[in-house]
């Protein structure tokens, strides 16, 4: 699941909350007594907005989390008379769809994360390259230096000057 991509109940789920926030809203303005108080629709539509973040950020925990703290808030609005009880009911129904979608989603995830757990401590690694013992090579001894300045004599056997003729068959 890629982080970027949101998984079509969550947009579903979040969808069907936010048009239930949204109708409220509209219908805290069109009557003579509201079914929703324009503060609390505020407070609640914040409330879903942080759950939709949280889900199209693939963090399911975050957005159960968001979640309960909407469902508290809606709680005391009904309490106190900021929402009918007929509101109450349907928003209700809504969060618990979104819910039962971000609890499956939670639990796809973590099981996700084990199996790729399970399977990184599984898995066998590979062999540790065994360590090579390093011998100490001598430096090579150094040549010493010739007796006549390094110049060469030529005055031996073999050279050009010092054996005229001596090998010629003479018949």
């Amino acid at each position: 699941m890629s982080p970027r991509r949101t998984p079509a109940a969550w947009r579903r789920a979040v969808t069907v909350l936010t048009g239930c926030m949204l109708a409220a809203g509209l219908a805290g303005c069109a009557g003579s007594t509201p079914e929703l108080e324009a503060d609390a629709a505020a407070k609640l539509q914040q409330r879903v907005l942080e759950v939709t973040r949280s889900a199209a950020g693939s963090n399911p925990a975050a957005a159960l989390t968001s979640l309960d703290r909407l469902s508290a808030e809606l709680d005391a609005a009904a309490a106190a008379g900021q929402v009918s009880f007929k509101r109450h009911r349907s928003i209700v129904a809504a969060i618990s769809a979104v819910r039962a979608d971000l609890t499956a989603a939670q639990a796809a995830k973590k099981k996700a994360a084990d199996a790729a757990a399970k399977a990184a401590a599984t898995a066998k690694p590979s062999p540790a390259p065994s360590p090579v013992a390093v011998v100490p090579v001598p430096a090579p001894a150094p040549v010493p230096a010739p007796a006549n300045g390094g110049q060469q004599d030529n005055s031996g056997k073999g050279s050009s000057e010092g054996n005229k003729g001596a090998g010629k068959n003479k018949d």
